[in-house]
C-alpha cells in the first residue's frame, strides 16, 4: 500500500486529505509543519509527500530542498494558493514533482499522484533493468548472474554470427526459446524472419504441410497452395522446439533439407531452395533416443554440431532473486500493479524450494502472488502451499539429519524466528510472545542471526 504524507497548516485540509487518500487506498499520516514532517520522512518512510508551499517557520520549498539534500527517495507535490504558480514552480527547481493549486477538486490530487507512481514504477523498473546490466545479469531477454547462466551466455554470444546447427537441451520451463531468440538477434539474420514451432504440439498428420507446405489438391483440406514454415524463415532462423518429437518419417526429409538447402512442398515434383538456420531444443536424452531406435542417428549428429545445455534453476541458485525482481517489475508493468517486492522470510523459502517447473513456474507463482497478496511487500503467506509445506519439511529433514546439536537449533532458531516476525508485521514484542521467549532474549538473536 503505498505511503503518502500530508504537510499543511490547515487542520481541516489535512482531515480531508486523509479521508480521501484512505478511501482510495493509500496509507496517511499528516503533520502541521514542515519541521514535524522531518522526523516523519524518517519513521514513517513515506512513498510521497504532499506538502503546502506557505507555511509558517520552514516552507513546502525549503522541505523539498532539505528532502533532497538527505538523499530522500519521497516523491513531492506541492499545494500552491492564491493561483501562485511562481512559488509553485520554484518549489519544483529544489526538488517537488508536480504541483496543485488550491483549491484543488479532489480528482487533481489523485490524478497527480496517479502519475508521481507511475513515473516511480518506471523509474524504479529502469533502476533494476540498468543494476542487471552492470552486474552481467541481464543478457537479451533472459536474466542470470549465476556461473552456469553466463557460460550459457558467453556460448550464445559466439555461436551467434556462424550459420551453425544448434540443439538447445534443457529441461522445460528453463528458457531455451529464449536461447534460440538470442542467438537469432545477435546474429547477422537479425533483421529477418524468426519463424518457432513447437513439434511435439501439432498433430502427425499436419506436421509436415506445417514445415514444408503443399500444393493445391495434396490432399483433401488442400484448397489453395501454402507456403511451410521453411520458406517464411528464408534468410531467418528456424526455431524447431521438441525436435525429438518429430515421427521418423519427418525426421528423413529434415535431414534431407539441412543436407541440401532444398524442400518439396507435398504434391509437387520440384524443389525450391532455402536459406535457413535452423536452431532446435529438446526435453528428451536424444542420444537414448538413438540407441532405442526413436531418433535417427544421422540427424542426431547433423542437429548436435553446437549444443547447448540450459541449467535448471535448482542449478542457478544465484539467478531466483533476480529474476524474481525482473518478474515483478514485468508484471507491475503489466498489470498497474505496485507490488515492492518479498520480504527476506519469502526469498529464502523460494531459495530452498526445488524449482521443478524452472523458470517459468517461479514467473507464474510470483504473478499469482501479486494478485492475491494484500499487502505491497510478498511474504511467505503469499506463496502457494506447496512452496511453503516444501520449506517446512526441509527443517524437519534438516533438524533430523544434523547431526551438530549447535548448527541444527541455530538453523531452527532462525527459521522460526524469521516466521514469527513474518506473522506478525514485524512486531517484536508480539514476535517473543508466540516463541515464547523474553523480549531481550529475540532482540539479542535478531542481532546475531542478522535478521532484518
Amino acid at each position: 500500500m503505498p505511503r503518502v504524507l500530508v504537510v499543511d497548516d490547515e487542520e481541516n485540509l489535512r482531515l480531508v486529505l486523509r479521508t480521501l487518500l484512505r478511501r482510495h487506498g493509500y496509507e496517511v499520516e499528516t503533520c502541521g509543519s514542515a519541521e514535524d514532517a522531518l522526523g516523519s520522512v524518517d519513521s514513517f518512510a513515506p512513498d510521497f509527500v504532499i506538502a503546502d508551499v506557505r507555511m509558517p517557520g520552514m516552507t513546502g520549498i525549503q522541505l523539498c530542498a532539505e528532502l533532497k539534500r538527505r538523499g530522500s527517495e519521497a516523491v513531492v507535490i506541492v499545494m500552491s494558493a492564491f493561483g501562485s504558480v511562481d512559488l509553485a514552480l520554484e518549489a519544483m527547481k529544489a526538488g517537488a514533482y508536480d504541483y496543485v493549486s488550491k483549491p484543488f477538486k479532489q480528482d487533481e490530487v489523485l490524478i497527480a499522484l496517479r502519475k508521481a507512481e507511475e513515473r516511480e514504477q518506471l523509474r524504479r523498473e529502469n533502476r533494476a533493468l540498468r543494476a542487471q546490466v552492470e552486474h552481467g545479469a541481464r543478457f537479451e531477454e533472459m536474466v542470470g548472474r549465476s556461473e552456469p547462466m553466463q557460460k550459457v551466455f558467453r556460448v550464445v554470444e559466439r555461436a551467434a554470427e556462424f550459420a551453425t546447427t544448434i540443439l538447445i537441451h534443457g529441461e522445460s520451463g528453463t528458457g531455451k526459446e529464449l536461447v534460440a531468440r538470442a542467438l537469432h538477434r545477435r546474429s547477422p539474420r537479425a533483421a529477418r524472419p524468426f519463424v518457432a514451432v513447437n513439434c511435439g504440439a501439432i498433430p502427425e498428420a499436419l506436421l509436415e504441410s506445417e514445415l514444408f507446405g503443399h500444393k493445391r489438391g495434396a490432399f483433401t483440406d488442400a484448397t489453395s497452395d501454402k507456403a511451410g514454415l521453411f520458406e517464411a524463415a528464408h534468410e531467418g532462423t528456424l526455431f524447431l522446439d521438441e525436435v525429438g518429437e518429430l515421427p521418423l518419417s519427418l525426421q528423413v526429409k529434415l535431414l534431407r533439407a539441412l543436407q541440401e538447402g532444398t524442400i518439396r512442398r507435398i504434391g509437387e515434383t520440384k524443389d525450391r531452395k532455402v536459406d535457413v538456420r535452423l536452431v532446435t531444443a529438446t526435453v528428451r536424452d536424444l542420444e537414448a533416443a538413438v540407441r532405442d531406435g526413436e531418433f535417427r542417428e544421422d540427424l542426431f549428429y547433423r542437429l548436435h554440431v553446437l549444443p547447448i545445455a540450459v541449467p535448471a534453476l535448482r542449478d542457478r541458485k544465484d539467478d531466483i532473486a533476480p529474476l524474481a525482481d525482473h518478474f515483478i517489475a514485468r508484471h507491475n508493468a503489466r498489470l498497474g500493479m505496485k507490488i515492492r517486492g518479498l520480504d527476506d522470510e519469502a526469498r529464502r523459502v523460494m531459495l530452498s524450494y526445488g524449482w521443478p517447473g524452472n523458470v517459468r513456474e517461479l514467473e507464474n507463482i510470483l504473478e499469482r502472488a501479486m494478485v492475491l497478496a494484500d499487502g505491497d511487500v510478498l511474504g511467505v503467506a503469499d506463496l502457494p502451499d506447496n512452496i511453503r509445506r516444501k520449506d517446512e519439511s526441509r527443517l524437519f529433514a534438516l533438524a533430523s539429519d544434523e547431526l551438530s546439536i549447535k548448527k541444527a537449533t541455530r538453523f531452527i532458531e532462525d527459521t522460526l524466528i524469521r516466521r514469527a516476525l513474518e506473522r506478525t508485521g514485524g512486531n517484536r514484542t508480539a514476535a517473543s510472545r508466540i516463541l515464547e521467549i523474553s523480549h531481550r532474549a529475540l532482540l539479542y538473536k535478531i542481532k546475531e542471526y542478522g535478521i532484518r
